[in-house]
């Protein structure tokens, strides 16, 4: 099972296109331990159309992962 935990996101809407960093951490929790990461990204926002499907108006563009290492192991 793996679950992601948003810590913080940081938007630039000074600049376009607007740029984005999510700092997060990685749960994998398997039968024999629980492994820790942590999870950054980036990307740059798009301005698009706002509809149903896309209600921010938003196109992600260059998506990038950044750092994804692991914090701790905890064997179980």
């Amino acid at each position: 099972t793996q679950t992601v935990e948003i810590d913080s996101v940081k938007c630039d809407f000074d600049q376009y296109p607007y740029k984005v960093n999510t700092y997060a951490r990685q749960l994998i929790v398997r039968e024999s331990s629980l492994t820790v990461r942590s999870l950054v990204t980036s990307c740059r926002l798009l301005n698009a159309t706002r509809s149903d499907n896309n209600p921010h108006g938003f196109i992600i563009e260059a998506f990038t992962i950044t750092e994804n290492k692991d914090l701790q192991t905890i064997k179980r």
